[in-house]
């Protein structure tokens, strides 16, 4: 599995709001199916450091547009969030990945925003934590 250099710091920009859901998602619909997964399985990661809640999760189904009835939302919601993020990175057809690129963006933004906020308090020194949309296009 592979994704292209910089990809992390792209990932979080989207879920940051600094860069434009539709540009995402046409950025992802872009990579290789290999790519896809690898970038998919390092959001997962990022989503799983967070530890997103399940409330969180609930927050990121609703923000993601999708219906509670597509499969990585009743994923989503289905035993330990944490565990659940690498299932949902791990779906295969093309039209399921791309729900899972919507959703786990949406419940990294969620997670990671409460933590971000958190962590102004205590000065975070984590990079991700401080990104500014510097770049003209994806990586």
């Amino acid at each position: 599995m592979r994704y292209r250099p910089g990809t992390g710091e792209y990932l979080n920009e989207l879920a940051q709001d600094l860069r434009p859901l539709d540009e995402g998602i046409a950025w992802f619909a872009s990579l290789s199916e290999d790519e896809q997964t690898g970038t998919l399985c390092l959001l997962a990661g990022f989503c799983f450091q967070a530890h997103p809640t399940a409330d969180e999760a609930l927050e990121s189904i609703r923000r993601s547009g999708l219906r509670p009835t597509h499969t990585p939302a009743v994923m989503l919601v289905r035993g330990r969030v944490e565990d659940q993020v690498g299932r949902i990175a791990g779906l295969t057809p093309q039209h399921e990945r791309m729900k899972a690129f919507r959703l786990l963006i949406a419940l990294l933004a969620v997670a990671d925003g409460r933590r971000r906020a958190r962590c102004r308090v205590h000065s975070c020194s984590h990079h991700w934590h401080h990104l500014t949309a510097s770049r003209e296009t994806a990586p």
